[in-house]
């Protein structure tokens, strides 16, 4: 429960800090996905993506969230992550840029279960060569319909070129009492096809996201081996 209370702070400072604070970038994309093989619920579904992210004088904004249409039986889910980090220290070498408190909040509502994680952590962004960006985070979960675990999430961004981006995540969990251990690793590359039909660059891109997750939900021995193509409009 403290750590519950604690995030939520963190979140609501965020915003009360967000209305003032210096805006240093912002982006904001719709991605559309369709997608085979997913494991729980429909093996086929559509994937529709409003995201966000910004840098701010205080630390960085990112969220998103999924409509996920069942292909098969007309059902649909809801899931979505507002994520604060707050920078602590910034640093110059050749291995950090700097070091940030980390808070995130997950969500979910679908016939199968509905829920509020909360999460809260420390992480860093990585000074690595030719990345556009790449961070590693330490979370403590607290997770409403299982026990408390931790996680390790690492995101990424490069570039190949000037017209093609390859990024992602990977986020692992470790086992409780409840739940299995396990590793979620998503992916995606992308063309930048907007260049070619009109659209100014960097816009729209057309691509692939592939997604291996081990013991999906914690529910050991599912493991999802799942291609997506996809399409996605940055505003």
């Amino acid at each position: 429960m403290k750590l519950v209370k604690a995030s939520a702070a963190t979140l609501l400072c965020c915003l009360s800090f967000n209305a003032s604070a210096k805006q240093l970038w912002s982006d904001t994309s719709v991605t559309l996905m369709k997608g085979t093989q997913y494991e729980v619920g429909d093996t086929d579904k559509t994937v529709f993506t409003l995201e966000h992210a910004s840098g701010h004088s205080w630390g960085s904004i990112f969220t998103f969230v999924d409509r996920l249409s069942h292909d098969n039986d007309n059902q649909h889910e809801l899931y979505g992550e507002f994520g604060a980090n707050i920078t602590l220290n910034e640093l110059d070498n050749s291995v950090f840029k700097d070091v940030y408190l980390a808070t995130q909040w997950e969500f979910n509502s679908d016939k199968f279960a509905q829920f509020d994680n909360y999460l809260v952590g420390v992480g860093a962004n990585l000074s690595i060569p030719k990345f556009n960006f790449a961070n590693i985070t330490y979370y403590r979960r607290n997770n409403e319909l299982g026990d408390n675990n931790n996680q390790l999430t690492f995101v990424w961004s490069v570039p190949f070129g000037d017209s093609i981006v390859y990024d992602g995540f990977i986020d692992a969990v470790d086992s409780t009492d409840s739940v299995a251990s396990g590793y979620n690793f998503t992916s995606q590359i992308k063309y930048d096809v907007g260049q070619h039909i009109g659209i100014e660059k960097n816009k729209f891109y057309a691509g692939v996201e592939y997604v291996y997750w081990k013991n999906k939900f914690g529910i050991d021995g599912i493991t999802e081996k799942n291609p997506n193509i996809m399409v996605k409009w940055h505003f």
